[in-house]
């Protein structure tokens, strides 16, 4: 076996400069510690490797909270933050890849911020806006007051300016509802094929992301109009766009005793998505105002001619979205007899309205049973996200004085439709928004979306929740602790993002879909990418 050979010191070889304990040639280190210049020059090296490695910087503290106690650093309610290492690096950890959303080293604290920039006032909160899961606040107790968060007892009032938490939580759910229905047409857009994967009452594809409630009932719209055969054989887009019947939505029901137990109430949701199909497009045309009946008066409550066509017209396998949800609505309301019941409809765009037809005759059909078997009806409300006006005024006065139902506006302040149709000749027949409250979003608020933002995106659903989610209260800031995802928003609406964050998530390795990729995976939705930008 040989002997180890050891090399002879070479005293002419220079310390590395990456060592900190190593001395510069010819300086002598001070009282036994690393010289200065040595530890500069590391760590300019180490700074020159984490550009070149694209390593994300670490997470400083914002400016405004660097001369608070170390427990102020956190926005108040924000409990997904993971402790800083004594060095202040938290890139460790599950909180590693969303820490490095936070910009504040490439947007200096003293630039006012431009149209593609982040807010920094905003970096440190809004870091983990990429996860896929976020993590939801607990939710509160509402059972003592539900019928005021339902939209009774005022309407709304003293919940709106600041927004209550526990109203937005459920304005939220009922949003995500209204996805979930986009989400199972898309995936199984074909009418026939979703009658056939609905026989026993649910569409196959439905999937909600809250599991207290349980869909009950498919429902379909039909139009009354038909697209000519030789323009369906001409035409290059898929059949199910033209096609008369398509799902349109579903009946759910809470059937969480626990659930139950925290909103004070067993809840019906009715949901419906908007326009999605030429003949749902060309029924939104149709604004002319008819009466509700044959045997109406002139000066009777009067709707879009374009909207009851929709809600009445039987389908050729399918009954009528008006009969499906009568007869669903009573035959819960009668399972679930002896027992607190609400009733909710929620709708975005074309929903909106249907939803607010849907209000009006399930107010008089129940009110009519009630005569008979029951003391009271459920109260019901109506949730809309981006509708249009609807009917007359005399409507929206039958619906709210008559029939007891309220309606919560929930509006951007840029999106287009929900100032369509314009009022027509007549004053006293131009259309109205039905009567309730009103909550009014800004895109310019969010911290995320472009100040010039396109109708696009101001008619969104997911740039609605993303708002909602964010918003406080009129003039108020964008909610610090805001924690919906904006993977969906980045897919759906990218060319409205701000850059500063597309550019992160993809250094990050989140690559958004493209328009056409987000349409082929069944990801379109009203007012999102698609084949069609529909006004409603």
């Amino acid at each position: 076996m040989s002997a180890a050979v050891t090399a002879p010191p070479c005293h002419n070889s220079r310390p590395s400069p990456l060592n900190p304990n190593s001395r510069a040639s010819g300086t002598p280190s001070i009282a036994g510690k690393p010289n200065a210049v040595s530890t500069s020059t590391t760590r300019r090296h180490l700074a020159n490797l984490d550009r070149l490695l694209v390593k994300p910087p670490p997470l400083p503290l914002p400016v405004q909270h660097r001369r608070s106690p170390p427990a102020a650093a956190s926005p108040p309610g924000d409990g997904d933050g993971e402790a800083a290492t004594p060095d202040g690096d938290a890139r460790s950890g599950r909180g590693g890849l969303l820490n490095a959303l936070n910009l504040s080293t490439l947007l200096p604290f003293t630039r006012k911020p431009a149209v593609d920039e982040m807010s920094p006032r905003s970096l440190a909160y809004m870091q983990r806006l990429l996860t896929l899961s976020p993590r939801l606040s607990p939710k509160g107790s509402i059972a003592g007051e539900w019928r005021r968060y339902h939209g009774g007892d005022g309407a709304w009032e003293g919940l709106l300016d600041p927004l209550d938490h526990n109203l937005r939580r459920e304005l939220l759910r009922y949003g995500d509802f209204v996805q979930a229905a986009y989400t199972a047409f898309h995936s199984m857009p074909s009418a026939a094929d979703a009658a056939a994967a609905s026989s026993n009452g649910q569409h196959r594809t439905l999937v909600l992301p809250d599991r207290s409630y349980r869909p009950t009932r498919s429902l379909f719209a039909s139009s009354s109009l038909a697209i000519p055969p030789w323009a369906a054989r001409r035409s290059q887009a898929p059949g199910w766009l033209t096609q008369r019947t398509s799902f349109v939505g579903y009946v759910a029901v809470c059937d969480n005793e626990r659930e139950v137990a925290r909103m004070g109430r067993r809840d019906i949701a009715i949901v419906l998505r908007g326009t999605a199909t030429c003949p749902e497009w060309a029924e939104n045309l149709r604004a002319g105002l008819v009466p509700l009946s044959d045997d109406a008066n002139a000066d009777d409550a009067k709707v879009a001619k374009g909207f009851l066509s929709l809600y009445k017209t039987p389908g050729d396998h399918v009954p009528s979205l008006s009969s499906a949800i009568v007869e669903e609505v009573k035959r819960l309301v009668a399972l679930y007899e002896g027992e607190e019941l609400s009733i909710t409809i929620v709708g975005h765009s074309l929903g909106a309205s249907l939803a607010v037809l849907a209000a009006d005759e399930l107010a008089a059909c129940l009110a009519a049973d009630t005569n008979h078997r029951r003391p009271a009806p459920p109260p019901i409300a109506v949730v809309s996200f981006g509708g249009p006006k609807t009917g007359n005024r005399a409507f929206a006065e039958r619906l709210q004085r008559d029939r007891g139902v309220n309606v919560l506006r929930v509006v951007n302040a840029g999106d287009v439709v929900t100032r369509v149709p314009a009022p027509i000749a007549s004053r006293r027949e131009g259309h109205v928004h039905a009567g309730g409250a009103e909550l009014r979003l800004h895109s310019g608020d969010s911290p995320c979306l472009r100040p010039d933002a396109g109708p696009a995106c101001c008619h969104d659903l997911e740039a609605y929740l993303h708002l909602l989610d964010g918003f406080t209260g009129p003039g108020r800031p964008f909610r610090a602790d805001a924690s919906r995802s904006v993977a969906r928003l980045l897919a759906y609406q990218r060319p409205s993002v701000k850059r500063a964050y597309v550019e992160r998530a993809r250094v990050l390795g989140f690559e958004p879909a493209s328009p056409r990729t987000a349409t082929a995976n069944g990801a379109c939705a009203d007012g999102q990418y698609g084949y069609l930008a529909s006004p409603t």
